[in-house]
């Protein structure tokens, strides 16, 4: 899934244009920061140190802030290149195919490729001695089964899928299930993010399984009932998933939360979020150093960068989704903490799941299926 950056009020509004359109990303952060001399860097602020170091990151599209890049790249005098993926395949097929090329210094996959990545050897362990805003993160997102004692990755931040629906054209009291998107009054004017574990996981979710289910036998029940809401669907998108509602194109659908928020802050104040009564479903994206990076020292740098407080906050307030960072909530504004669509319920977290590594074996089983449900549509 792509997390596309947003901004929370009008107070954010001038801070927006610094981030960094997905289609200007590489183009425009890898001129401008290689076209900034790292002398001029140094004298604008002592503390950074004039050096040719390029610290290559892979990221989801408009899922960092520019003013993050740039104040690290001052602090530091450490330019970074950014460069972006549009799915937890392509970013993982990426890196295992360039595993020898040390193409890149740091990632960031969500939690169930964190683990399957770890398993292959295609990450190196961190170390914590360079990490010293570690102590700031939740322990709720630490030391999970998925990487224990985070020998490998750093959470960043973490969201939810769920419902959109706008209200100018459906009513959203009578959309609460993942189930009514099946409705066939909704014939063309569905939307589904372009993920095949969210879509997979969706249906399952309506079947009373897990959406992480392993089974084939529940996998095939998930692909057969996606069948029969095919002809409701009218697009797959995880470029911005915020776009076919704000231009008309569909009415209701899946979209993740930072994206509802940014398509309320845009105008589509009719865009309304729910969570699902099956449950929603909950990510976590996290940095992970791929195996064969260069600069290991800078990629440290860049993450305890981020984990500072101040710049956590200034992350989840201009992209929208949920911190990890237990000290850098303490410092956002009320309506941001209080959000239920950034920050949700105990309740609703009750009932919902998060993604997780389910096995070559059974992916193999949901991109035969997720292959089969695309081309057959």
């Amino acid at each position: 899934m792509t997390r596309s950056s947003t901004h929370l009020s009008s107070s954010m509004s001038a801070r927006i244009g610094r981030i960094v359109p997905k289609a200007l990303l590489t183009m425009a952060v890898g001129f401008v920061l290689a076209s900034c001399s790292n002398s001029d860097n140094a004298a604008a602020d002592g503390s950074a140190t004039a050096n040719n170091e390029t610290l290559n990151l892979y990221n989801w599209s408009e899922y960092m802030p520019q003013e993050i890049l740039d104040g690290f790249e001052e602090e530091t005098g450490i330019s970074v290149n950014y460069t972006t993926f549009d799915s937890n395949e392509a970013m993982y097929a990426k890196l295992k195919l360039l595993d020898d090329s040390s193409q890149y210094d740091l990632a960031i996959p969500s939690t169930y490729y964190v683990e399957k990545m770890a398993k292959e050897g295609l990450l190196q362990e961190l170390d914590k001695s360079k990490l010293s805003n570690f102590k700031n993160l939740d322990t709720s997102f630490t030391n999970t089964k998925v990487d224990p004692e985070n020998k490998y990755s750093i959470p960043y931040m973490w969201g939810s899928t769920g419902l959109a629906i706008n209200g100018d054209s459906v009513d959203p009291a009578t959309v609460n299930s993942w189930n009514d998107l099946w409705n066939p009054k909704y014939k063309g004017q569905v939307m589904l993010t372009n993920d095949l574990r969210e879509v997979f996981g969706m249906a399952l979710l309506t079947l009373g399984f897990s959406g992480n289910s392993t089974n084939p036998d529940e996998i095939e029940a998930a692909y057969n009932k996606l069948t029969t809401l095919m002809p409701n669907v009218k697009t797959f998108n995880s470029d911005a998933t915020r776009m076919p509602y704000i231009e008309g194109e569909t009415s209701l659908g899946m979209t993740w939360n930072g994206e509802a928020v940014m398509a309320n802050d845009e105008g589509l104040t009719s865009l309304v979020y729910k969570y699902p009564t099956e449950g929603a479903i909950l990510w976590m994206d996290n940095f992970v150093i791929p195996k064969n990076a260069k600069q290991v020292d800078a990629a440290h740098k860049f993450i305890d960068y981020l984990l500072r407080p101040e710049n956590a906050k200034i992350v989840s307030e201009e992209i929208g989704y949920a911190s990890p960072n237990i000290a850098a909530r303490e410092l956002m504004d009320e309506e941001v903490r209080n959000n239920p669509t950034i920050y949700p319920s105990k309740e609703v977290l009750a009932k919902a799941e998060f993604q997780e590594d389910v096995g070559d074996e059974a992916l193999q089983v949901y991109q035969q299926y997720w292959d089969k449900l695309k081309t057959g549509r």
